[in-house]
């Protein structure tokens, strides 16, 4: 038997180890399979799409918003991954009335990451393969306390464009750039998800701007739209730098990584 509290506080219980998953969570399904728990994986959003290569066995469920939750309860799963942000609370609604056991994921900081990484190894029955990755995140959040500050660039990471959108200081996203040794200026805006006009921005004078490809795919042709950026320090020295969206958003087996990638990219000289 198997009983914990998931990031809601809510208790799961299972008789034993979740061998048929159905997640509705595209950074969990990746993390299950980093786990060497991909086999388990029955259902999944047509978001979820890493690890590449790897998802032909499984079957689609609809999108994160819009599952179908008659074919999940069809796929008689044991366990079935959720979370607040991603997913809507009459899915989750339906799918427990369904009789079915739900556990909630929502890392909401950087340190939460270790936590959820045990957690979902003990559902899954790979709690060597979980503890090494919650140990190689608490590495990093090690790392990152002895990283000389340097000052803390101003940074502006939209998520969006028409309108442009970007997050506050209540974000997994904020928690990393501060951590890596970052401020985001949009870290006081009222909105978790705020839209911000380039104008606004351009008022704090970010000194980075970090251009993700998700959720919108920010590429080379948005580069003319950032005019209203081109007397800040980061247009100035020419620190508009791409990134990995998912190293920014998606936690699990990326979050050590990409918080030294952010790192990197904030302070490069500091190495």
């Amino acid at each position: 038997m198997i009983t914990l509290a998931d990031d809601l506080g809510r208790p799961v219980t299972l008789a034993a180890p979740a061998s048929r998953i159905v997640s509705l969570v595209p950074s969990v399904t990746e993390t299950v399979f980093a786990l060497a728990r991909g086999a388990a994986v029955c259902g999944a959003t047509r978001y979820c799409v890493e690890p590449a290569g790897h998802m032909q066995h499984v079957t689609r469920v609809g999108g994160t918003k819009n599952p179908d939750v008659a074919r999940i309860i069809a796929l008689a799963p044991d366990l079935v991954v959720v979370n607040p942000e991603e997913n809507r609370r009459a899915d989750f609604d339906a799918l427990a009335a369904a009789g079915l056991e739900l556990f909630v994921s929502f890392p909401q900081r950087v340190a939460d990451v270790p936590r959820m990484l045990r957690q979902l190894g003990t559902l899954v029955d790979a709690s060597p393969a979980a503890e090494r990755q919650a140990r190689a995140v608490e590495a990093a959040l090690a790392e990152a306390a002895t990283w000389a500050s340097g000052g803390r660039p101003r940074v502006f990471c939209p998520i969006w464009r028409n309108p442009w959108m970007s997050v506050n200081h209540d974000t997994f996203i904020d928690d990393l750039l501060s951590l890596a040794g970052g401020r985001n200026v949009c870290r006081d805006a009222a909105e978790r998800y705020c839209t911000v006009t380039l104008e606004a921005i351009a008022e704090h004078a970010p000194q980075v701007v970090l251009l993700p490809d998700e959720p919108y795919v920010f590429g080379p042709k948005d580069l003319p739209a950032l005019a209203p950026l081109r007397a800040t320090p980061a247009l100035r020295s020419d620190r508009v730098h791409f990134v990995d969206g998912k190293a920014l958003a998606w936690y699990g087996p990326r979050t050590a990584d990409a918080l030294r990638m952010v790192h990197g990219l904030l302070h490069p000289h500091a190495r």
